[in-house]
């Protein structure tokens, strides 16, 4: 039972007409001051829960893009002032830089945490928006994460990506296991215990595909929501880079043949392949699709070294897209369709991530001199990309926006992260 009750409550409908909608990208871009005090309580079991759910809140503002979120340090209102208009004194968070004020107030009863969030305009003192939702009192970062979502939504009317989830690759020894987690790394558990388990991807769904070798060989593996892992593609030959297509309904992947790596296109069960390259001695891998299902952006160093190339999901019209480096990797498409992020080793031999518009070609590189960077896969809403760095000395999920502006470590503890995949 995840959500006891919801509801979204929202001002008259012309109040929220005219709610500024912020811009997310562009020239004009500027993050919101916003202003977000401790969380109020009600009672006792409100602040039992504070802490966490205000960790995951404060991360979901900070690493959105969105906000300037102001130090608590510098807040000069009362902390015991209340949550609507009437009982704020906005001259005290003008006098801190806050364009905006978000107040939150937690309540239990009866095994449920409720919690209500209020979106004030501080030079005006109108409340903008408010929402309030339910869970369980087990499940207050679910909480967090949704009156987040609520209010990404009011102020860009486009989904966050807080209530996504994520897989990752953890090194423990000799061994690599699979993961999956909420969108910023916790409630993290291990899909695979012991052995070699490799480059997995998130489907629409919840099912995740990866490669093993739990039989001594490369094979790809599908795990759908409470089943065991199932062999999908196994015939002797190294199977990897396994991508879903948008619906869910097929897969894509390299497969060595010979002395070549060629990609294929098949159902989600691993039946009807389709041979969609053929180069011989050359290598074909990583395909990433498009979000429309029609195209793959992948790998190949038909043209001497690895580049990224874009082609038809039948394998037509085939088309060299980066130019530049001479070692460009790990293509994932935008869900918005205009850009595919990619890793690139540069000429000091660091990664770092890079994108390229898909229709002009043109190169954005996105991180630099923070060691190396690398395997970047975008949000579901297209705003940000995570990634792995080596930046603190050991690999670890961090996460940016589509810009490159903004690299924070995923809150996730110990254990670091690779080769990481994202989705609804």
């Amino acid at each position: 039972m995840k959500a006891l009750l919801l509801s979204l409550l929202l001002l008259p409908f012309a109040a929220f007409a005219q709610a500024p909608v912020i811009q997310i990208s562009g020239a004009n871009f500027r993050p919101l001051p916003l202003a977000y005090p401790a969380p109020l309580t009600v009672d006792d079991g409100g602040k039992k829960a504070t802490a966490d759910f205000d960790d995951p809140f404060l991360f979901d503002l900070r690493a959105s893009g969105l906000f300037q979120v102001l130090d608590r340090a510098s807040f000069t209102a009362d902390a015991k002032e209340g949550i609507t208009a009437g009982s704020i004194n906005f001259a005290r968070w003008s006098d801190v830089g806050a364009e905006s004020l978000v107040k939150v107030q937690l309540g239990a009863e009866g095994g449920t945490l409720r919690g209500e969030l209020r979106l004030f305009n501080v030079g005006s003192g109108r409340e903008d928006f408010k929402a309030s939702h339910a869970v369980p009192t087990s499940e207050p970062r679910q909480l967090a994460h949704f009156l987040a979502d609520a209010l990404y939504r009011h102020l860009t009317r486009e989904p966050s990506p807080f209530l996504s989830h994520i897989v990752f690759v953890r090194k423990a020894r000799d061994n690599r296991d699979v993961w999956t987690a909420d969108w910023d790394g916790n409630n993290a558990r291990a899909l695979t215990s012991g052995g070699i388990n490799l480059l997995p991807a998130l489907g629409p769904d919840g099912a995740v595909a990866y490669t093993s070798y739990r039989k001594g060989q490369p094979d790809l593996y599908l795990q759908k929501p409470g089943s065991e892992a199932q062999p999908i593609v196994q015939n002797g030959q190294m199977a990897t880079g396994v991508a879903f297509s948008p619906d869910g309904k097929r897969i894509a992947y390299a497969q060595a043949q010979g002395e070549s790596t060629q990609i294929y296109v098949a159902n989600t069960d691993g039946s009807d392949p389709k041979r969609i390259t053929d180069t011989p001695y050359g290598i074909n891998s990583s395909p990433s699709w498009s979000p429309d299902g029609k195209r793959l952006a992948f790998v190949s160093n038909r043209g001497g070294s690895p580049q990224i190339y874009v082609m038809n999901v039948d394998g037509t019209n085939a088309r060299r897209l980066t130019f530049q480096g001479n070692y460009n990797q790990t293509p994932d498409w935008s869900p918005r369709g205009d850009l595919i992020a990619f890793t690139a080793r540069d000429e000091r031999n660091a990664f770092d991530l890079f994108s390229v518009n898909v229709d002009t070609g043109k190169i954005t590189r996105l991180t630099q001199d923070q060691s190396n960077n690398e395997e970047p896969v975008f949000s579901p809403n297209g705003r940000l990309i995570l990634f792995s760095s080596t930046r603190t000395g050991t690999a670890q999920l961090f996460v940016m926006t589509a810009e490159g502006n903004n690299p924070l470590p995923l809150p996730m503890g110990k254990g670091g992260g690779l080769t990481p995949d994202w989705a609804p």
